[in-house]
């Protein structure tokens, strides 16, 4: 028989038993479909963390003071009070290879503007932040060392708060209400959407860190300090050359503990890049089960199908039919029923892609290998699990599948 009988064959079988059919495909089905969405998820999530890494710089930097203990209760990074501006300076100053270094403080306050208020982070630093944080303006201006001198009241809108508070726009030249103090807008920073772990990186107000602490906050020290070498081949000498300064001017024994953490931001992108690749590849585990399932149920209504059709292969086999042709067919019908779930399993593991992206919000890319991956597993599916039962149809005895009734 022709490859092409063979498939007409197998075509009037599974349409025969339509409903045993689609139940037999449910298990292709739902791996395939699984196949698709994780790897659609995972490739999204790891082109967000290398986008994010791009736009903050692989040469960026992050000084957080150290962890500290209460009664015996540890408070987590950050808790220290062991950063101030003269930290940043002295790094700016004294630490070579070093392009940019920006001291921040952070708090959280409602920024009100005429009848309208927006609850958002308010952030203190200097001019440098800029180009530390590889940012740029979109209205108006950035505030000059001057002002942070002289901790004047201004400061610098994020996208989302300004068009929360002005969405008529022109936002520059307006005042804004900070835990009381106004500030007057002198700029708006262009747009970055969401960073690589889901923070709106636009939700945030820029003020001089001098006024942060002398009219916000009351606190001298920082909550860390953000430094951009030249080069990326420059991070790793800037990072130690950072901690053996601070360790100095922090007055640290040898044996003593940093009381700050210096972090390498392309290391921390990676290890948010590998997370994502454990999480893909725990998808994909669970996928494959749910095709290996699929391919046990094919198995075993194949095996069904020949009890039910040995007299059907005797009437063959009697009419000149080779063990070759048999097991051609069986085989045939087997693939033909993976094949067939594996197209609609990608046709679902598309639309639960594009559905997790409008529901969650999460980017998806549904790439043409993840598709070919499916399909081509779905085939081997067919191929692996369909052989059993399609050999042993061409093994069977003429005359005793004649007599079977």
């Amino acid at each position: 028989m022709t490859l092409a009988n063979l498939a007409a064959v197998a075509w009037d079988a599974l349409r025969q038993n339509a409903l045993r059919t689609l139940l037999t495909m449910l298990g292709v089905i739902i791996g395939v479909a699984a196949v698709i969405t994780s790897m659609a998820i995972g490739t999204g999530a790891r082109a967000a963390v290398s986008s994010q890494l791009q736009r903050l710089g692989s040469n960026l930097i992050i000084v957080v003071p150290g962890n500290m203990s209460s009664n015996g209760v540890s408070l987590g990074l950050g808790a220290r009070q062991s950063l101030k501006l003269d930290d940043a300076a002295s790094i700016a100053r004294e630490v070579p290879a070093v392009s940019a270094v920006a001291p921040q403080a952070n708090t959280n306050a409602q920024v009100v503007a005429g009848p309208r208020n927006w609850y958002t982070s308010v952030v203190g630093t200097t001019p440098a932040w800029l180009r530390a944080q590889s940012w740029t303006i979109s209205q108006g201006r950035f505030f000059d060392a001057a002002e942070v001198a002289d901790a004047a009241k201004v400061c610098v809108l994020g996208q989302t708060v300004a068009q929360s508070l002005f969405p008529s726009g022109e936002a520059a030249g307006k005042t804004v209400v900070v835990k009381n103090v106004p500030f007057q807008v002198v700029g708006v920073l262009a747009a970055k959407g969401q960073s690589g772990f889901g923070r709106d990186q636009d939700d945030q107000v820029i003020v001089p860190v001098t006024a942060m602490q002398l009219r916000l906050t009351g606190q001298k020290w920082l909550g860390s300090i953000s430094i951009s070498a030249q080069s990326p081949d420059a991070v790793e000498a800037v990072v130690s050359s950072t901690e053996a300064l601070l360790r100095l001017r922090h007055h640290l024994l040898s044996a003593a503990p940093n009381d700050f953490q210096v972090r390498n931001i392309a290391n921390v992108m990676e290890a948010a890049n590998a997370t994502s690749q454990i999480q893909t590849l725990l998808l994909d585990a669970v996928a494959a089960v749910s095709l290996v399932v699929g391919g046990i149920g094919i198995m075993n209504i194949m095996l069904v199908s020949v009890t039910e059709r040995t007299r059907e292969i005797g009437i063959r086999m009697a009419i000149g039919a080779r063990e070759r042709d048999i097991m051609l067919q069986f085989l045939v019908e087997a693939v033909a029923l993976a094949c067939a779930g594996g197209v609609v399993g990608i046709s679902l593991g598309v639309l639960t892609s594009l559905l997790t992206s409008r529901v969650a919000g999460w980017e998806v890319i549904v790439s043409s290998f993840s598709i070919a991956l499916a399909f081509g597993f779905s085939a081997l599916i067919g191929i692996v699990f369909g052989f059993y039962p399609a050999r042993r149809a061409s093994l069977l005895n003429p005359i005793e599948a004649l007599r079977h009734e």
